[in-house]
This record gives C-alpha cells, sequence and structure tokens, in this order.
C-alpha cells in the first residue's frame, strides 16, 4: 500500500458504511474489504487503528488483530471492548460514540504524534501476545465450553 500524504484517515469498510466513509470527504481513503494478503500493508501504513462502532460487540477481532500488528488502537467506549481487549489506557483511546466524541479523541491522538503513538502500539504488541495468541485463545474457549457443560470448570484458581 502507498503511502498517501493528503490522507489523514484509511478506511477498510464495506457495505454502507463504505458510502458513509467516503461522504467525509476527499482527505479519507476507503478502501473496501481487505483481503488477508493486504492486511501487512494496511497495518503498516496506520499510525493508529480506529474503530468507531454503535453498539457493544463480543470479543473484537479487529482490535485484537491491530494490536498484534503493534499498532495502537482508538474505539467506541463499551463495557465488551474496554473489559475484554482495550483493558488499559496505555493501548489508545476510548471515546463516547457520538461525532463529537470521536472528533475530540481523534485530535487528542494527532496532538500526541507518532513517536508516542509508537509507544502505545509497542505496548499493545506486548500484551496482545501474551493474550491473544491462538494456544491461549483455544485454552480459554476449551475452559468456557467446558464450563457451559460442567459448572465445576467455571472456578478459576
Amino acid at each position: 500500500m502507498k503511502k498517501h500524504p493528503d490522507v489523514y484517515l484509511i478506511v477498510a469498510g464495506s457495505g454502507p458504511w463504505q458510502r458513509r466513509y467516503k461522504e467525509l470527504g476527499p482527505r479519507v481513503l476507503v478502501l473496501g474489504s481487505t483481503s488477508p494478503s493486504e492486511l501487512r500493508a494496511f497495518y503498516n501504513s496506520v499510525d493508529i487503528f480506529v474503530n468507531p462502532t454503535l453498539r457493544p460487540q463480543g470479543l473484537d477481532l479487529t482490535l485484537m488483530e491491530a494490536m498484534m500488528s503493534g499498532k495502537p488502537v482508538m474505539a467506541s467506549r463499551f463495557p465488551s471492548i474496554k473489559g475484554t481487549v482495550v483493558v488499559d489506557d496505555e493501548f489508545g483511546f476510548m471515546f463516547t460514540p457520538n461525532v463529537k466524541s470521536l472528533l475530540e479523541t481523534l485530535e487528542a491522538a494527532a496532538m500526541e504524534g507518532s513517536r508516542r503513538l509508537a509507544q502505545r502500539g509497542r505496548a499493545c504488541q506486548q500484551y496482545a501476545a501474551s493474550m491473544f495468541s491462538a494456544r491461549k485463545m483455544a485454552l480459554a474457549y476449551e475452559r468456557l465450553f467446558l464450563c457451559i457443560k460442567n459448572e465445576t470448570f467455571c472456578t478459576y484458581d
């Protein structure tokens, strides 16, 4: 992915969101759906991964992916995101899911500069590698399914 010096926001949205992002103007590059082979270039081209959503989600895989790629994250402040993925303020920024809060948070991130964002990205990568590895996630899901089947597996020592 080539650098676009006049672009401030790169979006990998699709469907109706793709049209809405395009309406934001000429400084927004909308990629559409991104194939797995393009993800490396995508993450290497951004300073921070922004995930605005209007509804709570479960375990957000795109945020985990960005963190594993060493990028700080910015996400809507929902308990499902704050409590499972962006558990430390060092990992990035949270905002109330509205335009005013998103804009204020984008401005705060821009004020920090690329050096500080890179520090946050390293913290994300370290945390994600320790928490979201394939082995660790498989063990957590196994424990969950065992707990659903038999309550004795629901206690943690």
